[in-house]
């Protein structure tokens, strides 16, 4: 029997959920490793923090949440994979600049926080 791991996924914003066109990707792990080299090749890694982040393309609906994205400084993005993985973003707030595209009625948003999780 066949595994669904991808296909349809559901973005929550504070408890409100919004139509998702696709493009949804979460950050996965906390740091970022950088092999070191010398003359000689590699002598280890560097780590540096990663931000955690969600960005996803939402369809520009009528009722879309515009004023609670734009003014949110500490918002939960609770983001659903085909997989029934669950990735919440924590202390979230928009980043870029959101355009809305009216010839396909689609937004691409980013929001990074100060905590990620799988679950």
């Amino acid at each position: 029997m066949g595994k669904r791991v991808a296909g349809m996924c559901f973005v929550k914003v504070d408890g409100e959920q919004l139509e998702v066109k696709g493009s949804l990707e979460c950050t996965v792990g906390e740091v970022v490793r950088e092999t070191v080299s010398s003359t000689k090749g590699p002598v280890g890694y560097k780590e540096t923090t990663r931000v955690p982040s969600t960005k996803l393309t939402a369809i520009f609906m009528p009722d879309f949440p515009i004023d609670t994205l734009i003014n949110g400084t500490d918002m939960t993005i609770t983001s659903e994979f085909g997989n029934g993985k669950v990735h919440t973003l924590s202390g979230a707030y928009l980043v870029g600049e959101p355009t809305a595209k009216g010839e396909d009625g689609e937004i691409d948003l980013e929001f990074e926080g100060t905590k990620g999780i799988w679950q």
